[in-house]
């Protein structure tokens, strides 16, 4: 028997390989494992309390955590299965969003996953009224154990009455887009957009009964979620992580073979691994440097052999290095699958030679979420890209331009039924055909990679009357290894600058290396050495990658990182350009006024 609404995932692991541990998380410090019995008998113990409580089919109800969880899963899943409405809520949003979106959605109640949480809520000014914790409770909240009940035969025909009458194409949950400008939208994706998207998942990533996961994205991002129900789905066993700060431990006491990512763990990785080269000997940094620079140079596709010299070269590093890099995350790793962000081209060619396959996709909310993924099979990926278009997913290029680039339309199943009471909204990111506008600037390289070469509404003009994609120049930038995050400014200017974040842990090594003294981040951008070093690599950037009208002229280095926390990021991670320009605002004047850092007039005038 298959599935065909996602609350039915649960029977039908229990059918095809039940498992004395699905899913485990930590509770009070210690793992607590659920088995499939086990999470099928809480499941409905959380329906029919909710059911005797006076909730309804149609009713929406939210789930805001600080991480995911088990309790997350089953909360979603006792939902779904009684037709009411999950609304995951992300933790790094402001109280105005959530204010909006309790609002906007009228969310009868809210799950959480500890008391801490009801500040969070009550800052936003519209907490609803009951709220439930997945641990103990004080105050307001009821707790896990005050809700379940035990389901009598009355509660059972009535919780199998409801999952009858919810239909594959009822809304299933309602996510809110990141709001990188104006408030978030509702997207209602309905049990066939995402069973759709978890089949097409399915056909093409190494999961199985016998592959051990961990978990640590939030499971409010589609992305993560709908990954958790391809897990579920192929019996693979989930831990979940309940800080981010304590992935290290966990993935030596679980070692896992596979996990999802986004582009900013691999960087924090990379850096940890820095960290370490930097307590070794002189003799032993040159190999990992070495190694390195074996792995970002690393050739292989899958649809040839590996040159021979790279073959023996990569041996040599796997025998010094890269064996002790995979040990550092417990020893089994062997796929990592990226989305969310761009990723570093370098860093998907480095972690693969060092025997991790990485593989970067793309997708949105509104489309369950992938789009496109680089497969795992031999001639399957090209770094660089977001891989072929999933299966299931059909993708054109809409009035493409000399380069073959236009605007991303995608054509599926997986395909929202729309925006919240935003009709209006919803009939403009459709053509007259039924392909949704992903808003997304791309092409197909090799014939079936897509690459996305940046953002419809984030183009700009300068007063030379040209048009530059930010997104394009900053992926660009980012591939300098001394560059963490760029964000790329010039309208109505002569021409194009750069608020640039250093890679720090990169940058220090440099430091160490030729004799340059530093005490912080903050003194350590305004060196001089340092301020020279970023304009050899802008510039060889604008050499190799970028055309006359997208080089960077002058740049600013900023000391602080921008992550969601400090509200520069969305909560998917993409930049809050608003607020960046916002914040920033003196020094993108200082740029255009006086050419701080000016690169120089490298192939004439823009």
């Amino acid at each position: 028997m298959d599935f065909v609404k996602i609350f039915e995932i649960l029977e039908y692991q229990a059918r095809r390989f039940p498992q004395a541990v699905a899913l485990a998380g930590r509770e009070n410090g210690a793992w607590r494992t659920w088995s499939t019995l086990e999470l099928l008998a809480e499941r409905d113990r959380i329906s029919a309390g909710l059911m005797h409580r006076g909730f309804r089919k149609g009713d929406r109800i939210g789930i805001l955590a600080h991480s995911g969880s088990p309790r997350w899963v089953l909360a979603d899943a006792a939902m779904m299965q009684v037709g009411i409405i999950t609304v995951p809520i992300h933790l790094t949003a402001r109280p105005d969003e959530i204010a909006h979106i309790i609002a906007n959605s009228d969310i009868k109640a809210c799950f959480i996953s500890d008391d801490d949480l009801l500040e969070k809520l009550q800052a936003a000014g519209t907490a609803p009224e009951t709220i439930f914790s997945f641990g103990s409770a004080a105050g307001r909240a009821l707790s896990w154990n005050d809700l379940a009940r035990n389901p009598d035969e009355h509660d059972r025909g009535r919780i199998q009455f409801l999952r009858d009458s919810v239909q594959q194409d009822d809304v299933a949950t309602l996510l809110y887009t990141s709001g990188t400008t104006g408030q978030p939208k509702g997207v209602m994706l309905t049990h066939a957009n995402i069973v759709s998207n978890i089949k097409s998942v399915l056909a093409i990533v190494p999961v199985g009964p016998d592959v051990i996961t961990v978990s640590f994205l939030p499971l409010s991002h589609i992305f993560e979620r709908m990954v958790t129900y391809v897990y579920l789905s192929a019996g693979t066993p989930v831990w979940y992580v309940d800080a981010l700060e304590h992935l290290p431990q966990v993935l030596q006491e679980v070692r896992p073979h596979f996990f999802t990512a986004v582009p900013r763990i691999l960087e924090r990785m990379y850096e940890r691994l820095l960290e370490e080269r930097n307590k070794s000997g002189v003799f032993y940094r040159k190999i990992i440097d070495w190694a390195i620079r074996l792995g970002e140079r690393y050739p292989y596709s899958g649809e040839r052999g590996m040159p021979a010299d790279y073959f023996f070269k990569r041996l040599l590093a796997e025998l010094l290095v890269f064996r002790f890099w995979r040990k550092k995350m417990g020893g089994r790793i062997r796929y990592i699958a990226v989305g969310a962000a761009a990723l570093q081209p370098r860093l998907g060619r480095l972690f693969s030679a060092a025997g991790i396959d990485v593989r970067e996709g793309y997708g949105l909310t509104e489309t369950s979420p992938v789009i496109a993924f680089n497969r795992f099979e031999p001639g399957g990926v090209h770094f660089g890209t977001v891989g072929i278009p999933a299966p299931g997913v059909d993708v054109r290029i809409a009035e493409p331009d000399e380069t073959g680039a236009g605007e991303i339309e995608v054509k599926g199943l997986n395909v929202m039924a729309g925006y919240y009471e935003l009709p209006d909204e919803t009939a403009e990111r459709f053509t007259a055909d039924g392909w949704f506008k992903t808003g997304d600037l791309g092409k197909f390289e090799f014939k079936r990679f897509l690459k996305i070469t940046g953002r419809k509404s984030e183009i700009f003009k300068t007063t030379s009357g040209k048009f530059v994609a930010p997104a394009f120049v900053e992926q660009q930038l980012v591939t300098s290894p001394f560059i963490s995050q760029a964000m790329v400014v010039g309208l109505n200017q002569p021409f194009v600058a750069a608020l640039v974040v250093p890679n720090f842990a990169y940058l220090e090594n440099w430091c160490q290396e030729n004799n340059v003294h530093w005490t912080s981040p903050q003194f350590m951008v305004l060196n001089p050495k340092v301020e020279k070093l970023f304009h050899k690599e802008i510039a060889g950037i604008n050499t190799e990658r970028l055309g006359a009208v997208e080089k960077v002229r002058t740049f600013h280095l900023l000391h602080e990182p921008w992550t969601a926390e400090n509200g520069l990021l969305t909560p998917t991670l993409k930049l809050r350009r608003d607020v960046l320009t916002r914040q920033f605002q003196a020094e993108i004047a200082q740029m255009f006024d006086q050419k701080k850092n000016n690169i120089g007039e490298i192939d004439g005038p823009a």
